[in-house]
């Protein structure tokens, strides 16, 4: 539901509900990538509840296991699932199998993480916790490297620009994303910029205070980044 490898981009209210509109009225499919947003980075367990999406098919990996080993999954509903399960009883079987797939550790793995987000209530913190981290975030609209602030739950980016009111890059594209994540990590912070954008995506267990520490580090950053776009201050 949400694009982020494109730079956390969110999208804007009632867009899902028109796109949900449309691809029901064609009978057309809606595929709900939750591999960045599902088991909780939204603040819900997933994107499509934030979103109020009812996909027929969700694409699941990263935090069903938290990468302690690599699996992945795919959620069908009743409507995707009776005509392959239909199908698969005319021929006799259900081709559908990887060399590496379905492999019981990595599943054990899995259950046994999705038991831990539960029971530690991950979710309930990366709703509590992410509006404190967007609430910090927001406060940086105003600098003059910010040009846009974004993001719900434990995911945000922050976009760069050398100018506010154009929101004209610095030099070439991603040259100041590239110039703030290099003092982030100076600042002690493992970081990615995309482009232009600083995304943020910390782990679930995070807390309120280690938010402040991370966004303090931003801010220094900034700080660092600032004579260099602007030398006259």
């Amino acid at each position: 539901p949400i694009m982020g490898a494109g730079g956390v981009v969110v999208p804007p209210d009632g867009y899902w509900e028109k796109i949900q509109a449309v691809l029901s009225k064609y009978d057309i499919l809606l595929v709900a990538d939750e591999v960045i947003c599902g088991f909780g980075r939204t603040g819900e367990m997933f994107g499509s509840q934030t979103f109020g999406i009812k996909p027929d098919i969700m694409v699941l990996s990263k935090q069903i296991s938290s990468s302690y080993l690599p699996i992945s999954a795919l959620l069908i509903n009743d409507h995707v699932f009776e005509p392959i399960a239909d199908e698969s009883n005319r021929i006799g079987t259900f081709g559908h199998g990887f060399t590496g797939g379905g492999h019981p550790v990595a599943a054990a793995v899995a259950l046994e993480n999705i038991k831990l987000i539960e029971e530690r209530d991950l979710v309930g913190n990366a709703r509590k916790v992410g509006a404190h981290l967007q609430a910090r975030l927001r406060k940086l609209a105003s600098h003059p490297l910010v040009g846009e602030v974004r993001g719900v739950g434990l995911i945000a980016a922050v976009e760069l620009v050398a100018d506010k009111a154009t929101k004209a890059p610095w030099g070439k594209p991603a040259a100041l994303g590239a110039l703030v994540n290099g003092f982030l990590q100076q600042n002690g912070v493992i970081s990615r910029n995309m482009g232009d954008a600083i995304a943020f995506c910390p782990p679930l267990i995070i807390t309120e205070a280690q938010v402040d520490a991370l966004v303090d580090a931003f801010e220094r950053s900034l700080a660092a980044a600032l004579p260099q776009i602007h030398p006259q201050g």
